[in-house]
């Protein structure tokens, strides 16, 4: 295990890492989470706990709630959820009942699985009804949203997406849910560091929850949480603890606190400022080389990107990438219903690189995804450029 914790180090640190849900932890974030407090059981939540000894982690609940709320402008936060998609399953659980009617983004224009997968919980217990986006501008269809809430009538409207690099109008879909009686969920896994950096749009003041995750741009562990008002505090509460998860990861919910702490930083706020400017850079220079860029550009830290342009399926593309040391994801494109490629600048802005460094990946991709250098030669060159920014610098 040691062997692999090592090398695993050093393959986040000899290559290029794109994942749009991936970043690199504080190591402040990193030395809580390998803390005592991840042997403590605490099931339940701060002054009503179903095990004893648990002043401290209160404590520490406490804090990272408090510092949630501050952060996001919430009169409520819940921060036990293990998962994103766990976050999605409570508020769920808080707001609907099986068989409800459900309206969020289809899963081939970028919907989440808990968007109504047939594979996942939400396909299964829910009803749902899936909005797109526009052929010819690939944004959101906001006529077709509101049609499709007329139509259906939906108990709840969900937006957010995982591959969608627009910012989204969380008015509008305020407008189209309080027309047609539903509650509005804002699925934020995304684009919730960018909120907590002060370069996206708020949905706490619009939606009825939030569902968040508390690793990607907000650079925290891997977790959720969720934000509601005070009305629905209860609900929410009882959703996550007893209903749908048992005892909280007191390490992760600490370290949640930590990442809150981190991100209210005049720091934080130019770091999700350099990550916006770096993915408008990575994704002009990858259209430079000749790749389609969807939507024209970007608003968030990642961007969507269509290789057949260069006569490659994206699995290929991914395959070749991967080979050169370049980590990415595929994600689903509506247009065509093909399969693009999903790339994300948290983590190489984590590292301290800038829009200088976008234009020297977005070259070393290309000529991956061409096939025109051996592999081995142009690993070389991605590991040169990674290890000049070092993600723990005092490690290395």
């Amino acid at each position: 295990m040691a062997g692999l914790v090592l090398g695993e180090a050093a393959r986040q640190a000899d290559g290029l890492q794109l994942i749009a849900a991936e970043n690199f932890t504080s190591p402040a974030v990193l030395a809580v989470l390998g803390s005592p407090l991840a042997n403590k059981y605490a099931e339940g939540y701060p002054g009503a706990r179903h095990h004893g000894g648990c002043e401290l982690v209160d404590v520490a609940e406490r804090t990272a709630v408090e510092r949630a709320c501050a952060l996001f402008g919430a009169e409520h936060a819940n921060v036990q959820p293990h998962s994103g998609s766990s976050a999605v399953l409570a508020a769920y659980a808080a707001l609907l009942r099986p068989g409800d009617r459900v309206l969020a983004m289809s899963l081939r224009h970028g919907g989440h699985l808990t968007h109504g997968s047939p594979a996942n919980f939400s396909g299964r217990w829910f009803d749902f009804v899936g909005y797109g986006v526009r052929p010819d501008t690939g944004l959101v269809d906001y006529e077709q949203v509101r049609a499709l809430a007329r139509e259906h009538r939906p108990k709840a409207i969900v937006c957010g997406s995982i591959s969608y690099p627009r910012h989204l109008d969380h008015a509008a879909f305020r407008m189209i849910a309080d027309e047609v009686g539903a509650y509005l969920i804002a699925d934020a896994a995304h684009p919730i560091g960018l909120v907590a950096g002060g370069v996206a749009p708020n949905p706490v003041p619009y939606a009825d929850v939030v569902c968040a995750t508390t690793h990607k741009v907000l650079r925290g562990p891997r977790g959720g949480m969720l934000l509601c008002g005070g009305r629905l505090a209860q609900r929410v509460d009882r959703a996550v603890f007893p209903f749908t998860q048992g005892g909280a990861q007191m390490q992760t919910i600490a370290a949640k606190a930590v990442a809150f702490g981190e991100a209210a930083t005049p720091e934080f706020a130019a770091y999700a400022r350099q990550v916006v400017a770096n993915a408008r850079a990575l994704a002009a220079a990858l259209a430079a080389e000749g790749l389609v860029v969807t939507t024209g550009g970007t608003d968030t830290h990642m961007m969507t990107v269509d290789a057949s342009a260069l006569a490659l399926d994206a699995f290929t593309a991914r395959g070749r990438l991967a080979a050169a040391g370049i980590v990415l994801d595929t994600c689903a494109l509506p247009q065509g219903g093909g399969c693009g490629l999903r790339l994300g600048t948290a983590s190489v802005t984590t590292q301290g690189m800038g829009t200088g460094e976008m234009a020297r990946i977005a070259a070393l991709a290309a000529a991956a995804i061409r096939g025109v250098e051996r592999p081995a030669r142009l690993r070389a060159a991605v590991a040169e450029l990674a290890r000049a920014f070092p993600p723990y610098p005092a490690h290395t």
